[in-house]
């Protein structure tokens, strides 16, 4: 070994120097190894790369699942199962046909109006001096309501008087004459002429005295019409005129109103197609109305129909009709609008089905009707009157049998239900058919 290489080994071989007190050694990084073979590194890059390849395809195949692409069938139900085939059973709300009995209406619209309304004027010329009622009261025929100064026709009346007791003096002291003239014809004392002047004299003043009473009665009767009563009963509006005004006869406005509200009447209207029904219906006895509030849904009252009216409206092709309510607790009220329902016929002891359970297609009318065993048929049917909540079968359906009322659009024939009847529940019954 030359003299150089010797130096070399020599220092590769000696110990670090020591680093003073207080110093940091640095640490070299240990030599890199010798590098993998190639075919470890291809190897290991093909193991990662189907990883990657088996994850995307898992998890592209669970988004598929879940958000339905591959879902081929229905969702699982989750009714419970039936003890016979194992099919699932759909919930339902069932309701049983029975036997009862269901009116035939004809429905209009109509206005509640008095049967009598009288505005009150003033008969005289006068001041009105003192007011005997309150706004709203309810009045009786006779009672007094405006009294009108009357003194102006006091003075008439003692002046008529006066006129007609002179008027009578003069009429008897004519008499008188007359007889004294008679006397004195028959001894060819006058002549004639002086005879029938007298006897002309006395009718005059007899046709004075009786104007003379006409005076009187027309005085006495402005004293009446002085005192303003009550032509009929009924309630008072609101006041027009107030104490202390000078009316006249011949004011276009009147002092106050009086409406009849007890009874009272309503005005309605029916088709011109049903007016013939109703002709015939009322000659075989009164027939009953009910008055509905604007949403039919609160009877106010119930009545009597009265009359018809005498012509048809053209314009409109209907015909007023008048019914007729007591109204003793003034549920209607003048001018409300109602509507009006005319009771033409009762069915007594038809089928009847709450029409909820009806179902309707473009071909048919049908039910589904809740089978022994639970399952359901498709039952076509006929519909007759219609009225409230209710239903006429004319055919289709017999008192007691079971339909389905709420649930119907899951279903289809044979289906399984588990009927619930509300009715049975009520009555302490088995509610459930299954």
């Amino acid at each position: 070994m030359d003299e150089n290489n010797s130096f070399l080994l020599e220092t590769k071989l000696e110990p670090p120097l020591a680093l003073p007190a207080g110093e940091r050694q640095l640490a070299l990084p240990p030599p890199a190894g010798p590098a993998p073979p190639k075919h470890h590194r291809s190897m290991l890059k093909w193991i990662v790369l189907i990883a990657l390849l088996a994850g995307g395809i898992w998890g592209g195949a669970h988004w598929y699942r879940t958000s339905g692409t591959f879902a081929s069938g229905p969702a699982p139900s989750t009714g419970k199962r039936g003890s016979g085939k194992g099919t699932d059973t759909t919930p339902v709300i069932a309701t049983k046909a029975r036997r009862g009995n269901i009116g035939v209406y004809f429905n209009g619209l109509g206005t509640v109006t008095p049967i009598y309304t009288v505005t009150v004027k003033s008969r005289v010329d006068g001041q009105l001096m003192d007011i005997h009622y309150r706004e709203g009261d309810t009045v009786h025929q006779g009672d007094l309501l405006i009294q009108i100064d009357p003194r102006p026709f006091q003075v008439q009346l003692t002046q008529a008087e006066g006129q007609m007791a002179k008027d009578q003096a003069a009429l008897e002291n004519a008499r008188l004459d007359l007889t004294r003239y008679e006397t004195l014809l028959k001894q060819n004392a006058i002549p004639e002429q002086q005879v029938a002047t007298q006897k002309a004299t006395v009718t005059q003043d007899e046709a004075v005295v009786k104007s003379d009473q006409g005076q009187i009665d027309s005085a006495r009767l402005n004293l009446t019409y002085c005192r303003i009563t009550a032509p009929i009963t009924g309630r008072i509006g609101l006041r027009l005129v107030d104490p202390g005004n000078i009316v006249h006869a011949s004011d276009s406005n009147g002092l106050l109103v009086i409406t009849q509200v007890q009874p009272i009447s309503v005005l309605f209207t029916v088709a011109e197609d049903q007016l013939p029904t109703v002709l015939q219906k009322m000659k075989m006895g009164a027939l009953q109305v009910d008055a509905y509030d604007r949403d039919m849904k609160k009877k106010l009252a119930q009545g009597s129909l009265t009359t018809v009216d005498n012509q048809i409206d053209q314009t409109t092709g209907t015909v007023r009709l008048r019914a007729t309510f007591d109204n003793t607790d003034d549920s209607l009220f003048p001018n409300q609008f109602v509507n009006a329902r005319l009771l033409v016929e009762e069915k007594r002891g038809v089928v009847l089905l709450p029409s909820a359970a009806i179902q309707r297609s473009s071909t048919a009318t049908y039910v589904y009707l809740v089978q022994p065993d639970s399952t359901v048929a498709v039952r076509n049917i006929t519909e007759g009157t219609t009225e409230g909540d209710d239903t006429e079968i004319a055919s289709g359906l017999n008192p007691g049998d079971v339909v389905v009322m709420t649930g119907a659009d899951k279903l289809q024939e044979g289906s399984k239900v588990n009927a619930q009847i509300p009715q049975d529940r009520a009555k302490g019954k088995g509610a459930t058919r299954q």
